[in-house]
């Protein structure tokens, strides 16, 4: 039923990938992550006295705090060889659960499906395997392979979990596949009506967005801290319908949200990574969005980077809007070499996936380094090595013919020779071709330094010389 990179291993298989996870030789990612959490709920079907066998050996003490996935496959694996408690019913997992941020909704999401795979274990109310292993390393469900699932739920007569069938429908979207919505129509589960009304409307609605600059003027970098604290670009979403058919954890997911709102989870890297995005990768959206002010504070403090959650969202299955462009915009020039370069990556995913907007970015990197938020130094070194890499430099291109005149207009002379340098690669190696009246201003200009010798370059590639 599961196939491919997510396919069930062996119980051997398992317990070394289990160990080598729990003891941080393995990085939890998306794939192995829910390759490992569907195997212990499998084989916990199959023969519950083996898993235990296999996984009681493996040690679960940490001696620093792990990442999230891990204590998560900690408490799992936990569940699952300890004994059965059938008289603790796992329906009213989280019953007290008490909202605190929406910034980390789906973190909620998350933690709502891990709390019902450990309560499902703990009760022995076990199930084949997990409707909500995606198909994709991106976390997408196909809705096909989600409705076959079910099926075969219903098959052995078992009952979904609300969490783990929520994050499955989440994880659905895209085109409307007719085929799947046909044989949704057709399950004989309570669930089977609802699921086809999912699948025909095409996934979770797409909101209303807004993008949202913070007040005031920018301050001058700070001395005893030396960071920069400049006016950031936010982005926030009106409501969206349908959260009365989830669980309650989901619901933080479904409501507005503000972005100038503040709370102590913004700046922990925790939750900035690819498993947030594969949480719901039809709307990377709503992933940036709600974790933009954790990425800004890279580029204009001193905050921790989130590499793997920049190239995720690039990756995503979902359409790039303005907080995609906005977070890929601070990475770009963001104080930690890793953040800038895992930004260039995502620059050149977007576009080779035709979901960059060149002119969107350009004109939020023009208004951030006006802003005091970016510097042009780091975003010229981003640019640069994104340049070298293959289809780097027609997305470069794509996004500093909008940005250049601006920022030639916005910053000071001595970072102009560089920015040129790069624009004039990036348009000779695209074949890009046009003009720029800035640049052939620029160019026109008596003298032979670094800055008119790059705007003459960059003149000529345009002109095709």
């Amino acid at each position: 039923m599961i196939k491919g990179e997510f396919a069930v291993p062996s119980l051997d298989a398992l317990a070394d990938e289990v160990a080598a996870v729990l003891a941080g030789r393995r990085d939890p990612g998306v794939v192995p992550f829910e390759r490992v959490l569907n195997a212990v709920v499998s084989h916990d079907f199959r023969d519950r006295d083996a898993l235990a066998a296999a996984l009681g050996s493996v040690p679960r003490e940490f001696k620093v705090k792990p990442h999230a996935q891990v204590r998560c496959i900690a408490g799992v694996v936990g569940a699952a060889v300890g004994p059965v408690r059938a008289e603790e019913p796992w329906e009213n997992t989280r019953a007290g659960w008490l909202e605190l941020c929406q910034h980390v909704a789906l973190d909620y999401v998350a933690g709502a499906r891990a709390d019902e795979v450990a309560a499902r274990l703990r009760a022995g109310d076990p199930v084949p395997f997990l409707l909500s292993v995606p198909s994709r390393p991106t976390g997408a469900v196909e809705p096909y392979e989600l409705v076959e699932r079910l099926a075969e739920y219903e098959r052995l007569g078992v009952r979904p979990g609300p969490a783990d069938l929520g994050q499955a429908l989440l994880r659905c979207g895209g085109r409307v596949d007719p085929e799947a919505v046909r044989a949704a129509d057709g399950l004989g589960l309570a669930e089977g009506p609802r699921v086809a009304a999912w699948l025909r409307q095409g996934g979770l609605p797409r909101p209303t967005w807004w993008r949202e600059r913070e007040a005031g003027e920018a301050e001058r970098p700070s001395r005893r801290r030396g960071a920069r604290i400049g006016r950031r670009i936010l982005v926030g979403h009106e409501a969206i319908e349908g959260r009365g058919a989830f669980p309650r954890q989901f619901w933080s997911l479904f409501r507005v949200f503000e972005p100038a709102i503040s709370c102590p989870h913004w700046s922990l890297p925790d939750y900035r990574d690819a498993h947030t995005v594969a949480t719901l990768p039809w709307h990377p959206e709503i992933a940036a969005a709600r974790l933009l002010t954790g990425v800004a504070s890279a580029a204009d403090q001193d905050g921790c980077g989130s590499p793997a959650f920049l190239e995720a969202l690039a990756r995503a299955d979902g359409p790039a809007g303005p907080a995609v462009h906005l977070a890929v915009a601070y990475g770009l020039a963001a104080v930690p070499e890793p953040e800038r370069e895992a930004a260039g990556r995502a620059l050149v995913v977007l576009a080779s996936r035709g979901r960059l907007d060149g002119e969107l970015l350009g004109r939020e990197l023009t208004e951030l380094v006006g802003l005091g938020t970016l510097r042009v130094p780091l975003l010229t070194e981003s640019l640069r090595a994104a340049v070298g890499v293959p289809e780097g430099a027609g997305a470069v291109w794509a996004v500093l013919a909008t940005a250049l005149p601006g920022l030639l207009a916005r910053t000071r002379p001595q970072v102009h020779g560089a920015l040129l340098a790069v624009a004039a690669d990036s348009a000779r190696l695209s074949g890009a071709r046009g003009e720029l009246p800035e640049v052939t201003a620029l160019a026109q200009r008596p003298g032979s330094s670094q800055l008119l010798r790059q705007a003459r370059r960059l003149r000529d590639a345009l002109a095709g010389v």
